[in-house]
């Protein structure tokens, strides 16, 4: 009031003075660079620049091919001057530099001295000692960062020495979404000593922050308003090349950013953890494991992006971030231990926080269901092993859907918190909400948060932190909302001009004109507390909606079949380590002298779980990843094959393999090992004889050729040993016969299929006089125009299933004619690819199950040529149902097969694993499948998905030979009666083959091998799915068995877990990471095993009651008091072959 004593309001106005007009919005985008750059705030950003020999003295030594050499090793080398402008590659070759700086004594004084080395792409600064400290990213995309900063000491030394790997490829591979150029070459840009001003660079972020407050604000808004003319008059004041005026610009800014706002920012910063806001602002770096770009250069951004955030956090005190994928922490332990001491260190002050909890991560829709607990098992036990942390949100932002037994898994792995956002990429429905309680197939819930700023790779502006508030679907209940900010996929993530657009945000939303339009930020949080204050606040998730079932993306559905080859190579490695598992188990306990083998299981492990990565099993990365991804499934098979075999020979001691190529002695006997524990089976399996003749008298028959046989082998009983058997009366025969030119009828006790004009004419059930097709429809190979709108490896759209072409077998022939097996062989050509299928029908049902179908199979091979082209197998049945049934981990979902929404139209492709069913009362339909993913049930026609052939970004996708096997397997009543999750395990299990020549033909066997020591009798609905060796034997010295089993159909169960050939002191109940939860009432109980008292002494069991909630997942873990088994007393038992 004094100001206006002084000075009143003046009597007279001869000024022309007129509100702004719309060209001053214009007007802002001249302040940086473009076409006043020389005249505008550009030239004072920087106040020295030297790149002279005698300030930069530069030396290099370019790595053999694409040779990865440690520090060490390139500090040993001999290294040539260099200098800028020279081109260093080709693709992926790795370039180490010598830089030695001089730094002029005058600049002692300036606030700061960097180096900026711009090599075109990705870099490492090292210090002398090998140090890594600093990333580097050149180029000139919103992820260059190319300063590294002189420390003081060096200085005022007036000299420094760094070394610099610089690598051949960009933060996105080599040609960003088209397949790389294998010969490019990077160019040195900069290598140059400058000194920033950075006065002027603060001003640039000031009046970059008023510019999008104007652009983003609404114009009714009064903070936008003031931001435009505080912008303005910024302008106004500025003087060209004066930095006076830099000093008054930046006070006049303080009408929107308050008066000594860096002051108060730091001072809060100072104590970020007390901040307080509805905003939470977390530093995160999503890393793709491998995308456009190998395993081998992930290594490397990890050690890059990591080393630059504990850079960042000890100059802005608030920043806190985060990391996911266990497997890149492990990569950096291993290459990079200096660094990863540092990170350790972060680590316990809390401001690096490792989250996610999942060794990758992995693709959630086809991994199985034991698959996705060891994801998390092996990430939670290394981040317990390395920090002593165990995660306890579930951090997954990229992945393409949400498997529905996600919520119950993530739980038992001591995870209480999911975030994602993936679902904002939905093509066809908005995901209803944003923060909820999702509950999975068993109705185990997770706190959920999909951020509502739709990404997370912020990169601090605006438009994302107005989204927060504008897009956030669950206000009424909390308005609070993750930013997850920094670059990401490639790498790199927050950078200092991020850090300081949130500087001058919390700045901004302090002041009253804000009026609500952006959220008050906090910074100097984590995941964890975010979520216990949404849980605080909505009452423990109770006042926040529910969504039930799977997360479906709308979008990304093309991943369930591209690169089959991978998705072949996934399928076959979780079955064999399944097997392996067991084997091994039942070996270590059976055999004093086997030592069960961990390091190598724990190896092949994460290998496997490597190739989940959500851009290498879905097929949606360069070609280089797949040739990376078949190397460790080749490693894979044979490094547990050799695992298996060895198990085999210590339980059956004089015994072999039976191969293809396998010399097998004249007096041989071949027997059957059954890998599905307690489900008895009887199969046709094929027999090589080549190098076997001996074994034609125990074939049921024999090929024309007689290089093959075949034996109907009976597992039925209460061993896991199966042994040939003859085709008795009770086994009708099965016969193929062509009735008339070009019809073809295969025929057995249940089944007649006819192939007539090159299609499946007829299915028709004998037993229950039922015609599977419709009237006038046909089955068969079906291929469809496949030229997806976007994203050409990852999607396929609806429209794809409007274009397509019935195809016809021709050459169709007779290649078996019974009794056991007939065959009917069958080429089809499609453009330049051709296909050899052989369809076959065995003389004995599919199961063992009372009125059991036979299932009619299909073994390909394809020779694929075609591009942009879809490959499926297609099934019209004349059954009708709104739902149809998919295998899933751990259980099954449904899905529906009408489309009168638009949620219902979006499913029209979904994936499965093992099988697809559809029925109705009294009858269903199975296909089943030996590595395929990709379904569709649109009406009555059932599609199994085998081929696609995208161009980008692998323009040889699929090209190449496919061997691959499906089925249709028909079954009295409703699914929930079947047994087809049975019969599709063993589908994909088949029985392993080996033979004994011992004089006697008597096999050797401990009782363990002989006969399964855990059973569930009389439960249909419980499984048994994996079997092995508990974590922590090896360090603790103790002989535990850890078996996971669950509910398979939906229904409660109870049943009695019964323990065979064990001495068992202890039974628990467990969760994902082998933790007591409880433990549970061991009982003494009869051995009602046939023969189990053979001698007339009454033989012990022990029994374990559990119950099952429908898909409940329970781990039992067994404490025994030694390895040996109970029975045997170290003693072999012995079956007659």
């Amino acid at each position: 009031m004094s100001e206006l004593k002084k000075h009143p309001y003046p009597q007279l106005n001869f000024e022309a003075r007129p509100r702004h007009l719309g060209s001053i919005r214009g007007r802002l985008g001249q302040f940086v660079g473009g076409h006043f750059s020389s005249v505008n705030l550009s030239p004072l950003l920087f106040s020295h620049r030297l790149d002279d020999t005698e300030h930069v003295k530069l030396e290099v030594w370019s790595a053999p091919g694409r040779t990865k050499p440690t520090f060490d090793e390139a500090k040993r080398q001999k290294y040539k001057p260099a200098k800028k402008g020279e081109a260093f590659g080709p693709s992926w070759t790795n370039h180490w530099f010598k830089v030695a700086l001089h730094i002029p004594k005058d600049w002692e004084g300036y606030e700061r001295v960097q180096l900026e080395f711009d090599c075109s792409g990705e870099a490492m600064v090292y210090t002398t000692d090998g140090d890594p400290i600093h990333g580097l990213t050149g180029g000139w995309g919103t992820e260059r960062r190319v300063e590294f900063i002189i420390p003081p000491t060096a200085r005022k030394a007036g000299v420094a020495h760094y070394f610099i790997e610089a690598s051949s490829n960009e933060m996105f591979g080599q040609n960003g979404m088209d397949p790389p150029d294998q010969n490019r070459y990077y160019w040195l840009n900069s290598c140059d000593l400058v000194v920033p001003n950075m006065e002027a660079w603060r001003l640039m972020w000031d009046f970059d922050h008023l510019h999008q407050l104007v652009d983003n604000l609404p114009d009714d808004c009064p903070m936008h308003m003031k931001a435009q003319w505080t912008a303005n008059e910024i302008m106004n004041v500025f003087q060209t090349g004066d930095m006076e005026s830099v000093k008054a610009a930046r006070k006049t800014a303080e009408a929107i950013l308050g008066e000594a706002w860096e002051d108060k920012v730091q001072k809060e910063s100072e104590s970020a953890g007390k901040q307080k806001g509805t905003l939470w602002g977390i530093g995160h770096c999503h890393i793709d494991t491998a995308w456009l770009w190998p395993f081998s250069v992930t290594q490397q951004k990890s050690a890059r992006s990591w080393s630059t955030q504990c850079d960042l956090m000890d100059r802005y005190p608030e920043h806190r971030f985060s990391a996911t994928q266990a497997q890149q922490f492990k990569w950096v332990e291993q290459l990079y231990p200096s660094l990863f001491a540092r990170i350790k260190e972060k680590i316990s002050e809390g401001t690096f926080q490792p989250v996610g909890a999942t060794w990758v991560e992995m693709d959630c829709n086809m991994p199985s269901g034991e698959a996705l607990v060891r994801q998390f098992l092996y990430g939670q036990k290394y981040y317990q092993s390395r920090f002593g942390i165990t995660c306890k949100t579930f951090v997954l932002p990229d992945t393409f859907g949400y498997s529905s037994q996600l919520p119950q898994i993530a739980r038992l792995a001591g995870c209480q918190n999911f975030f994602t956002q993936k679902l904002s990429w939905n093509n066809t429905n908005k995901f209803p909400n944003s923060t909820f309680n999702w509950v999975g197939l068993d109705s185990s819930q997770i706190l959920t948060h999909m951020t509502p700023v739709d990404n997370y790779n912020s990169q601090c502006n605006l438009d994302d932190i107005r989204r927060a508030v504008t897009n956030h679907k669950n206000t009424e209940v909390t308005s609070q909302a993750l930013l997850l900010f920094g670059n990401g996929d490639g790498g790199g993530g927050p950078t200092p001009p991020m850090l300081e657009k949130l500087r001058r945000i919390r700045a901004t939303t302090k002041q009253h004109d804000v009026g609500g339009m952006l959220p008050a930020l906090k910074m100097g949080g984590s995941f964890e507390q975010f979520f216990d204050s949404v849980r605080e606040e909505t009452i423990n998730g109770g006042k926040l909606p529910n969504w039930r079932g799977e997360l479906y993306a709308e979008f990304h559905r093309g991943t369930y079949t591209s690169h089959g080859s991978i998705k072949k190579g996934n399928r076959k490695s979780e079955i064999l380590m399944r097997e392996a598992e067991f084997a091994a188990t039942a070996a270590s306990l059976a055999d004093p002298s086997y030592k069960y083998p961990k390091d190598r299981i724990d190896s092949a492990w994460e290998d496997l779980l490597l190739c989940q990565f959500h851009d290498v099993l879905p097929g949606s990365g360069i070609a280089m990843i797949y040739e990376d991804a078949e190397e460790k499934y080749a490693g894979i098979q044979k490094s547990i094959r050799a695992v298996l075999e060895e198990a085999y020979s210590a339980l059956y001691k004089n015994s072999n393999p039976l191969e293809a190529t396998t010399k097998v002695p004249s007096n041989s006997r071949v027997f059957a090992i059954n890998t599905l524990h307690s489900y008895p089976r009887q199969e046709v399996v094929t027999v090589p004889l080549a190098g076997a003749a001996g074994l034609r008298s125990s074939c049921a028959q024999v090929s024309a050729d007689g290089q093959k046989g075949y034996m109907l082998m009976d597992a039925s009983g209460e061993t896991v040993i199966g042994q040939p058997k003859g085709l008795y009366a009770d086994v009708a025969r099965v016969t193929v016969a062509e009735s008339q030119p070009g019809v073809f009828v295969m025929t057995n006790d249940s089944l007649v299929m006819k192939i007539k004009d090159g299609r499946i004419a007829s299915i028709y059930d004998k037993a229950a006089d039922k015609e599977l097709l419709p009237h006038g429809e046909t089955a068969g190979m079906v291929i469809m125009e496949d030229n997806p709108n976007f994203w050409d490896a990852w999607d396929v759209d609806q429209f794809h299933l409007e274009k397509q072409t019935h195809l016809k077998f021709g050459n169709v022939r007779v290649l078996e004619g019974g009794p056991v097996r007939a065959t009917i062989g069958a080429s089809l050509r499609v453009g330049q690819s051709s296909m050899e299928v052989e369809i076959s029908l065995d003389a004995v049902p599919a199961s063992l199950k009372k009125d059991a179908r036979s299932m009619i199979r299909f073994s390909a091979v394809v020779d694929w040529r075609e591009k942009h082209k879809f490959l499926k197998f297609e099934l019209p049945v004349d059954i009708q149902s709104d739902m149809a049934t998919y295998d899933t981990q751990f259980g099954v979902v449904s899905r529906p097969t009408h489309r009168n929404t638009s949620w219902d139209a979006a499913k029209f492709e979904v994936c499965g694993h093992k099988f697809a069913d559809y029925s109705e009362y009294g009858y269903g339909v199975a296909i089943l499948n030996d590595c395929k993913y990709g379904y569709a049930t649109e009406g009555n026609v059932m599609r199994l998905s085998l081929l696609r052939a995208p161009t980008q970004p692998d323009p040889e996708t699929d090209m190449g030979s496919h061997a691959f096997s499906w089925a249709i397997y028909p079954h009295l009543g409703t699914f929930a009666e079947s047994d087809v999750p049975q019969v599709s395990y063993a589908f994909n299990a088949p029985l392993h083959l080996r033979y004994t020549s011992s004089k006697t033909n008597e096999l050797t066997a401990s009782p363990l091998a002989l006969s399964p020591p855990f059973r569930a009798p009389g439960t249909h609905n419980v499984f048994v799915e994996t079997i092995k060796r508990g974590e922590d034997d090896k360090d603790t010295g103790k002989t535990t068995v850890v078996l996971r089993t669950f509910e398979q159909f939906g229904g409660h169960a109870k049943t009695m877990l019964k323990i065979y050939d064990l001495d068992v002191t202890k039974a628990s109940l467990v969760n994902l990471l082998e933790e007591e939860i409880e433990t549970l009432e061991l009982l003494e109980v009869p051995d009602d095993r046939t023969g189990a008292s053979g001698g007339g002494e009454e033989t012990k069991a022990y029994g374990v009651k559990l119950s099952f909630r429908g898909f409940e997942v329970k781990t039992i873990k067994l404490t025994l008091a030694s390895s040996k088994s109970k029975r045997s007393s170290g003693s072999d038992g012995w079956v007659k072959v």
